[in-house]
């Protein structure tokens, strides 16, 4: 695990939070978190934090901090997030308490089709929507960063985009650390981006990635930052727009400038709801994040988890419960709002909870394939459609992959920024625009490609779903902003695929109901269910014997898998310290003044 400049790790074995005759012990490393009175901003590498701490330190505010944080991380952490690619943010503002969402995902170009995947049997064609150019969209990220920072930033333009530039024209070091988070470890992806002879040539030598120590410098992209730097247009209808969209022609791919013309974000409204005292507000449609968190929270409703105690076998149990319920309904009713009819109020109404709540049975786990993404008593009006098991059965083998990059930014004035951006898988589509040095996302991979179909992540969908000229992928990206009596709490996210949404979920609910510093809450083990394939994931060591015994008993199929992850947080303590941490499974970190 990494040790950390600004926070020190110490490996112990967690305390006691069960009751009855559970003990709930596991070895985990546990990060202490970085307190501060004045500023945060915590993000997934050290040199993306320190180019938001910069911003701050000159005056900026928490729009600042975050566009220049998430410039930097398109130079650091090119493999996961990028201006190739697109995302979320959540803004509050602390004199009015308003929280604003902004939309910058990326979009299906004007040539995508709904079967542009499929062969001439109707079948799906291995790949053709994760590898290569004809699975790039529309990318988001300056477009949103431009947009925001035009109606909140503080200080110049220039100055935020200056900090990425000097990483991309300089260098930097890779990690040594032993994360899935460095350049080096993605080796399943190795050969697609040795496909692309400018990606090639950025990242690998001799047919290798650059290896940890060595310095990776990206001039093509530091020219790109300069030119967005003078003039963020130049991305959708200058000279870089003109150089992506004739690689394009040129390889087969879809985007044209008419695409790049027409891109705007989003503003959009946040979803809210509330959880014991605090109000929870995060992404919604068409990312599924929101509405899913406050769906769970929904159904957990007033269990008395607390007393249950941590990890005890009852709250896994009803949390699991929750989890599949709440993916079955993404898999069947969640898409791009601009396109499809989504029964937003009745998903998020507490009745519609009430009644999922009911269908759990709390000795008993209920099989995946009996859990309906419908009540029809309440969501009259959107037709069901089927998902043949034969299909279903295709997830087993999925890969969960851990891409996409998470930032949080609270300045001195209590603002706060929650932002998700990715380009999708490992180095996205492994493709590069010649001569931008602009690593492009494979987000259309995360339409359903055909009903049923799962997506890299082994994530299904349906119509809702499908791909569509100018339609957005829909997204497990869950920015969220906590606030407890109109105070500003806590700001979370996560990258990580499906896993973002549960992430979430159980660091918020270490905090706001466990009362763990927050540290603690990104550190400790985790679970994870998505309905499909009908696993409960966790993680080597997470739960202890009894623990296991007690949810195998109840009919839970559990798999052991590797750490997943990359969390990161900012809460604000009852003395209103700020209090930040990030996921010691990573090599992110907080900074603060």
């Amino acid at each position: 695990m990494p040790i950390l400049t600004q926070t020190k790790q110490i490996a112990f074995t967690i305390f006691s939070l069960g009751i009855l005759s559970y003990s709930q012990i596991a070895s985990a490393t546990i990060t202490l978190p970085l307190r501060s009175k004045k500023a945060m901003v915590v993000s997934a590498h050290p040199l993306a934090s320190e180019a938001g701490l910069t911003i701050l330190r000159q005056g900026g505010n928490a729009v600042d901090a975050a566009v220049a944080t998430t410039f930097a991380i398109s130079v650091v952490e090119p493999f996961s997030a990028g201006i190739g690619g697109g995302g979320f943010l959540l803004l509050r503002n602390e004199k009015t308490g308003e929280i604003k969402a902004l939309d910058f995902r990326e979009r299906a170009p004007l040539k995508a089709t709904k079967n542009m995947y499929l062969d001439a049997e109707g079948k799906v064609r291995p790949y053709a929507s994760v590898n290569g150019y004809l699975a790039v969209a529309t990318p988001g990220t300056v477009a949103g960063m431009y947009e925001v920072h035009r109606r909140y930033g503080k200080l110049p333009w220039q100055e935020v985009v200056k900090p990425a530039i000097a990483l991309a024209q300089d260098g930097f070091i890779i990690s040594h650390q032993p994360t899935w988070r460095s350049l080096a470890v993605y080796n399943n992806r190795l050969q697609v981006v040795l496909k692309n002879p400018t990606a090639r040539d950025i990242f690998t030598r001799n047919g290798e990635f650059y290896q940890p120590g060595e310095r990776l410098v990206q001039r093509d992209l530091a020219l790109t930052l300069k030119a967005i730097a003078q003039n963020p247009q130049s991305f959708y209808n200058g000279n870089i727009a003109r150089a992506i969209a004739n690689d394009m022609a040129k390889n087969g791919g879809l985007i044209t400038l008419a695409d790049l013309k027409a891109y705007k974000p989003i503003w959009r409204t946040p979803v809210c709801g509330s959880f014991r005292q605090a109000q929870v507000c995060s992404m919604p449609p068409p990312s599924s994040g929101g509405v899913l968190l406050l769906q769970m929270l929904n159904i957990i409703g007033d269990a008395d988890l607390k007393s249950w105690g941590w990890h005890h076998p009852q709250a896994l149990h009803l949390m699991t419960e929750a989890m599949k319920i709440t993916y079955s309904d993404r898999s069947q009713y969640l898409g791009d709002p601009d396109f499809v009819k989504i029964p937003l109020q009745a998903l998020l109404s507490l009745s519609y909870a009430q009644k999922r709540r009911a269908e759990i049975d709390l000795n008993k786990a209920t099989p995946a394939t009996q859990i309906k993404p419908i009540a029809p008593e309440i969501l009259q009006g959107f037709p069901q459609v089927k998902i043949p098991l034969t299909r279903k059965l295709q997830l087993a083998n999925r890969y969960e992959s851990p891409e996409t990059s998470h930032l949080n930014v609270i300045d001195a004035e209590r603002n706060a920024v929650s932002l998700t951006f990715t380009v999708n898988y490992g180095y996205g589509s492994g493709v590069v625009a010649s001569g931008t040095g602009i690593l492009l996302n494979n987000e259309m991979d995360d339409f359903a490609a055909a009903p049923g179909v799962p997506n890299v992540f082994g994530l299904v969908g349906n119509e809702a779903n499908a791909i569509a000229p100018r339609k957005t992928p829909l997204s497990s990206m869950t920015p969220t902003i906590i606030t407890e009596n109109g105070r500003l709490r806590m700001v979370v996210g996560a990258p990580g695929g499906s896993t973002i949404i549960t992430q979430v979920l159980q660091v918020m609910l270490n905090v706001l109901e466990y009362n763990m510093d927050i540290g603690a809450a990104v550190s400790v083990p985790r679970i994870h269910h998505q309905w499909l394939p009908d696993e409960l994931r966790i993680e080597p060591w997470g739960l202890d014997a009894l623990t296991l015994q007690d949810l195998r008993r109840r009919g839970h199929n559990i798999k052991e898998s590797q750490p997943w992850g990359n969390i990161n947080a900012i809460a604000v303590t009852t003395d209103g310290t700020l209090e930040s941490a990030a996921d010691p499974r990573g090599e992110g970190s907080p900074r603060g003044f």
